[in-house]
């Protein structure tokens, strides 16, 4: 008997050798080929301007050894199956990140995720993100089903039944979990270390502020790594809603009301054109992905905007406006023209903050008797706008349910059926009213069924870039019907008609740019043709017709139509300008870009000021960064503000004032 118990104590004790040696191989051929993908990921992301260090890599295998670290507490069985979940879990984690970087120019957060419900109605746009050699990524996968299923059927035919391991003493098991807990407590700790000590180096020296700015995810992402960014974000939201309601300071409260009472002196002036058109119905057309690079060009001699070009020879065309939009794209443009406030750097307040008080074009323009409605022929729930739009002051949503679709395309109702029957459906709306319409048929990925492609879009011919030129041409098509229908139902003389894009396209391939504009391109060249897209606007009496060249943007549409309208903004909360006030304009972009008369800040991921780019306007070239340096430090404290005003939910505060 005694014998037996050496006997038995002997095969645990090799057995436990055989666990160890197991775990000693496998965990660093876990963090490898983590590594592998992480490197990979940064390598297909290709973000200008980042270069990765071996600190990051130090930070990568930290990060990797901080989501991994609690396997070693769990016996071989269920180690081994952790691992492998985990590397599936994490790989698409950093793919996902990859698609979505590729038409978003930005990461998924948690907001993102609380909008997976419109994943599905991206349907070819992520499929056309999706690219064949992206499949290395997943090898691994393909190696380890095989194993398993090779492992599986050895054991099936060596026996039947599962094998029962000889019982060990309890003194061993305990010894066993004992040791399996430190081992992973240590890596945890090592991984700790080897996650925040370069973090902390990075965020005291050329990163420093970079955590509380958070005005730019490819920044933090310079920093933390693919996985650390998922991490910070975790923190980050936990910290915004798990928690008790967040205050600010008195001093930064004072700070932001002295930026809203500022911005409301520059836009405050009485001139000819305040009040002129008091009452007038007022038409907004907020049309997909419409950029300004191509407004009065042609190709193979014929005009690709022919009906836009046309109607600026009666209107006002602002060729220098830019779009203000981070990761809520076209329900960030919505914001920010309606609020007047900046998107928030990670999410879209229409998904994050719905029920938030924001002084809000709709719910100005019915305190002072207009109708205001809005048309978007798609799901009410896409972006979360039923819940949005009711907070925004909207009489009604006509959303998809309320249009017949008689011509589908793309989305859902082509561009040409959408303005006829939203048109239709103002003739029943009380006088004076707001519309605002939303298009779809020129959204990504661009594609127009044969018998409505008007363009011949030459050496473009099947590919993205033609498509998107094809797409556009249709929708210009469109909007001259539009305003030719406008014309017979006697809407034209009293309606202020704006029309203007709202975001990017999502090509960034500077040689289509060249090949299309038939010149070469600097990066300001690139960066204003990525962020331009057409404003125009048509006044009743067919006044102020002209080209206005001076930086503007989505925030100043709604203090300058309520200017129009004889409406005072200084009891509202805006930071947009006037773009019907003498004044000099500043306006920032959701990156920390921004433009004045002078010059055009191109910020580093780093977030480092220095790093960044500051460009003359006046010769297109680049200048001493240091002659960027007020208006960097202004455009990051009206972003922070902002963001503040925002996820603080500031305005009902300072309305109870």
């Amino acid at each position: 008997m005694y014998f037996q118990r050496d006997n038995n104590l002997g095969n645990s004790w090799s057995r436990n050798n055989k666990l160890h040696l197991f775990r000693f191989i496998s965990y660093p051929l876990f963090i490898l080929l983590m590594l592998c993908k992480i490197t990979l990921i940064d390598h297909r992301l290709n973000i200008p301007y980042v270069n990765l260090s071996f600190l990051d890599s130090i930070i990568a295998i930290g990060s990797i050894m901080i989501v991994s670290f609690w396997a070693f507490w769990l016996p071989r069985g269920g180690y081994l199956i952790s691992l492998v979940l985990l590397n599936l879990f994490l790989t698409a984690i950093m793919y996902s990140d990859l698609v979505y970087y590729r038409y978003f120019g930005d990461f998924i957060t948690i907001p993102v995720l609380l909008q997976t419900g419109q994943i599905s109605s991206l349907g070819d746009s992520i499929q056309s993100l999706i690219h064949w050699n992206d499949l290395y990524f997943f090898v691994d996968w393909v190696i380890i089903s095989a194993y398993a299923i090779i492992k599986l059927i050895q054991r099936l035919r060596r026996n039947t039944s599962w094998p029962i391991h000889q019982t060990r003493s309890t003194y061993l098991r305990r010894k066993s979990i004992l040791h399996r807990f430190i081992t992973g407590i240590l890596i945890l700790v090592i991984g700790s270390v080897l996650t925040f000590a370069p973090i902390k180096y990075y965020s005291e020296t050329w990163a420093k502020g970079v955590f509380e700015s958070n005005w730019w995810n490819i920044t933090l992402y310079n920093v933390t790594g693919i996985l650390g960014f998922h991490g910070y974000d975790i923190y980050r939201y936990a910290q915004d809603h798990l928690g008790p309601d967040p205050t600010l300071p008195e001093e930064e409260m004072d700070a932001i009301k002295a930026l809203f009472q500022q911005k409301s002196d520059q836009r405050s002036v009485q001139n000819e054109a305040f009040g002129k058109y008091k009452n007038s119905n007022v038409v907004v057309v907020q049309v997909e992905a419409f950029m300004n690079f191509m407004i009065g060009k042609s190709i193979n001699g014929e005009e690709i905007t022919p009906n836009f070009n046309k109607l600026m020879k009666e209107s006002m065309y602002f060729s220098n406006y830019y779009h203000q939009t981070g990761q809520g794209r076209t329900s960030d443009a919505d914001f920010s023209s309606h609020s007047s406030l900046h998107p928030l750097p990670s999410g879209s307040v229409f998904v994050r903050y719905p029920n938030h008080h924001y002084d809000m074009l709709p719910t100005i323009l019915k305190e002072h008797g207009y109708s205001p409605n809005v048309f978007h022929a798609y799901d009410s729930s896409f972006w979360n706008r039923t819940i949005m739009y009711n907070n925004m002051g909207y009489d009604r949503f006509f959303s998809k349910k309320d249009f017949t679709i008689d011509e589908p395309m793309g989305w859902s109702l082509s561009d040409n059926s959408f303005f006829k029957q939203s048109l239709d459906e103002m003739t029943s709306i009380t006088e004076p009213f707001y519309s605002f319409l939303i298009t779809l048929s020129s959204h990504h990925p661009y594609t127009i069924p044969k018998d409505k492609q008007g363009l011949d879009v030459g050496e473009f011919s099947d590919n993205i870039f033609g498509n998107y030129l094809q797409s556009i041409h249709y929708v210009d098509d469109a909007l001259g019907k539009f305003t030719e229908q406008m014309k017979k139902q006697g809407l034209w003389d009293n309606t202020i008609l704006v029309v203007y894009g709202d975001h990017d396209n999502s090509i960034k391939d500077k040689p289509y740019y060249e090949q299309f504009l038939g010149k070469s391109l600097n990066d300001l060249d690139m960066e204003q043709i990525m962020n331009q897209v057409p404003l125009l606007v048509h006044l009743p009496d067919g006044s102020q017709v002209g080209e206005y060249s001076e930086p503007s943007g989505q925030l100043d549409m709604t203090p300058s139509l309520l200017h129009l309208l004889g409406i005072p903004t200084d009891s509202y909360h805006m930071l947009g300008n006037n773009l019907f006030a003498e004044e000099d304009r500043f306006v920032v972009l959701r990156s920390g870009a921004f433009s004045d008369n002078n010059v055009f800040y191109i910020p580093s991921p780093d977030g480092i000021f220095e790093n960044g780019r500051c460009y003359d306007l006046n010769t297109r070239e680049k200048t001493t960064v240091g002659s960027c340096r007020v208006g960097f430090d202004q455009a990051k404290f009206q972003l922070r503000s902002s963001d503040q005003v925002i996820q603080y939910d500031l305005l009902s505060k300072l309305d109870d004032e």
